[in-house]
């Protein structure tokens, strides 16, 4: 069984900054991408995902200010958010893809107070 152990959330005032980090139980090379998704109201969002091989794509709300990176020695993936906004507050979940199966963590809060 998969696991995925999110951190790093927490409350911080508009403009600054946090970074997320989620370590996987195996190795990460196993998964075709490893993302960061927000929880909306009846909806989850992607924020930003990286690919096996290193791509990258982003939600149009986190452009230039969140950046996604991978430590594929530490089984670890960040999320660098910087420049934060009140409408980033919400629960980050760590998700891992691999083929038709995605994986979950347990989310991590972040606050965001304006």
């Amino acid at each position: 069984q998969v696991q995925l152990v999110e951190s790093g959330g927490g409350l911080v005032q508009a403009g600054g900054s946090l970074r997320l980090s989620c370590a996987a139980s195996e190795s990460i090379f196993d998964f075709n991408f490893m993302g960061w998704y927000r929880q909306a109201p009846g909806q989850r969002d992607l924020v930003a995902r990286i690919s096996v091989g290193g791509s990258t794509n982003y939600a149009d709300s986190a452009k230039g200010r969140f950046t996604i990176s991978r430590d594929n020695a530490q089984n670890t993936v960040y999320l660098q958010m910087n420049g934060l906004k009140s409408e980033d507050t919400g629960v980050y979940y760590c998700n891992a893809n691999r083929l038709s199966r995605n994986y979950w963590g347990q989310g991590t809060l972040v606050t965001v107070s304006s």
